[in-house]
């Protein structure tokens, strides 16, 4: 954002949905965060592979969070509001109450959640017509994106299909829920549901996998009005949402961003003069964005159309107004870290030895990794031990979700020391599951100098350390750590006005 002075300050608030928590910050016109909440929702797993949450206890968090984030600030001084979220789909009746995505009717659980792999079978089948619009999406798609999942509730929920009023992506119920204006985002229609910005829908597509109820009605269910994100939708904040997130009424709010978007939206532009690395006086085409939490995003822009087999794209205007974006991806990074160091029989004496210290677990097993590394780099502790990390399948750019996790090289060992190497070669997994993406683009003709790192892991200096040794390519962090909350609230102060374009926002 610019750095001119300015008479009375101004403030924009973003608000970040992710997997486990919602999180809003007050953000100024120079880019800085000086306030910051985070309330934890939460997700139901009714059976394999199955990830739901609740509408209703998103936008309650939604409301606090920002309640607070606002609190003692002069209204007159918030600006705009700008929504990113992860591309979960939210199912809502023709009143806009929730409808169970689930067999047991719980229609408080109405959001299939972004990771929810239960639609593998009708993802199959789609990828098997080979229509046109697949080209988009690297040639095959995921099981994580919206159609297969509409599939699936047609299929298995008839009584929720015939009650359907609407489809929402996630980030799009949400700027719904603060205007009152059911238009989608051209960031989440173009990524996740198969529209195009120059032809928009594909009435043969919808029609040929047998959801042809949705052209019929043209396309209401899904979305008939697509804004660019950053453009104010309706006439702002309507009352009722106001009064709810504690903020003034009719202030601008800005259709949004699925949350990794915001986050390479929040550092692709990054100043980086000064610094000796490849990427400076060079186009943000020589940059990937990596955002990476519970999964991780790889994000990379060109002034041409790139067609990258098993990475998603390309996208016109999905992230930067007037190019195009790839997107690779891992499934689960985080969630994997996690799932591996408290799977661990040695878990209950790290979560003690840490406490006592006082510092996180990750941190601790930094720490620990240190000690026992000697003489060595600590990435050569692991030279007998390999994991490969598709323990959620692999998203890019392999295209599998059957895929599986393995580790080789196991030991009867079952101490800290243990624990402490399959962490790392865990990490060193995810890295090399980056590299693997960053090659698949580069062969296809991206040229990619420089990776720019934002998310939860981010703050884990190992993750850092291992992407920059293995991808070979310098990584460069943000001194403001929330990338993903100031690209949200970028948003929200390109809504207002104040601002010429996302551009000017973000440079």
């Amino acid at each position: 954002m610019p750095s001119e002075k300015q008479t009375a300050v101004k403030y924009y608030v973003g608000v970040d949905v992710g997997s486990a928590s919602v999180r809003a910050a007050l953000v100024d016109g120079f880019g800085t965060v000086v306030a910051h909440a985070e309330q934890r929702i939460q997700v139901w797993e009714p059976g394999p592979d199955h990830y739901e949450q609740s509408s209703a206890d998103i936008w309650a968090a939604c409301c606090s969070v920002t309640k607070e984030v606002v609190r003692g600030v002069d209204a007159s001084q918030i600006r705009g509001l700008g929504f990113d979220a992860t591309c979960s789909l939210v199912v809502v009746d023709k009143q806009f109450q929730p409808l169970a995505v689930n067999c047991q009717g719980q229609n408080h659980r109405n959001v299939i959640m972004w990771m929810d792999h239960r639609a593998a079978s009708q993802v199959e089948r789609i990828n098997a017509t080979q229509h046109r619009v697949l080209n988009y999406v690297g040639g095959a798609m995921s099981v994580e994106m919206q159609p297969p999942k509409l599939l699936w509730i047609k299929e298995n929920l008839p009584e929720s299909w015939e009650k359907v009023g609407y489809f929402f992506d996630l980030p799009d119920f949400l700027s719904w829920k603060a205007t009152g204006v059911t238009a989608r985002s051209l960031c989440t229609v173009v990524c996740k549901w198969t529209y195009t910005s120059d032809r928009g829908w594909d009435d043969s597509f919808w029609k040929m996998i047998g959801l042809e109820d949705l052209v019929k009605d043209k396309y209401e269910k899904i979305g008939n009005h697509v804004l660019p994100p950053g453009e104010a939708v309706g006439k702002g904040l309507t009352p009722e949402a106001a009064k709810d997130l504690g903020l003034p009424e009719g202030i601008a709010v800005a259709a949004s961003l699925i949350d990794a978007h915001a986050g390479g939206l929040g550092v692709i532009g990054a100043d980086v003069k000064g610094h000796n690395l490849p990427c400076e006086n060079q186009p943000i085409t020589s940059r990937v964005a990596m955002i990476c939490g519970t999964s991780s995003c790889h994000m990379g822009v060109s002034e041409t159309p790139i067609f990258v087999p098993g990475v998603w794209g390309p996208y016109f205007s999905a992230m930067v107004p007037g190019l195009w974006l790839n997107e690779g991806g891992q499934s689960a990074t985080g969630k994997l870290i996690d799932h591996v160091v408290q799977g661990h029989v040695a878990f209950p004496e790290l979560e003690a030895k840490a406490a006592a210290s006082a510092h996180s677990i990750y941190t601790y097993l930094n720490s620990h990794l240190d000690l026992i590394k000697k003489s060595l780099p600590v990435g050569f502790l692991t030279v007998d031990l390999h994991v490969w990390p598709d323990f959620h399948g692999n998203r890019s750019p392999l295209t599998d979700l059957t895929l599986k996790g393995m580790v080789v090289g196991l030991t009867l060992s079952r101490g800290l020391d243990e624990l402490a190497l399959i962490y790392l070669a865990t990490i060193q997994a995810i890295a090399l599951g980056t590299r693997h993406i960053l090659e698949a683009m580069q062969a296809a003709g991206h040229d990619i100098t420089t990776l720019f790192l934002c998310g939860g892991l981010s703050k884990n200096p190992l993750f850092v350390q291992m992407h920059a040794d293995i991808t070979g390519k310098p990584v460069v962090l943000s001194k403001e750590v929330e990338s993903v909350l100031v690209g949200a609230a970028i948003l929200g102060a390109c809504a207002s006005g104040d601002f010429a374009s996302i551009q000017v926002c973000s440079a």
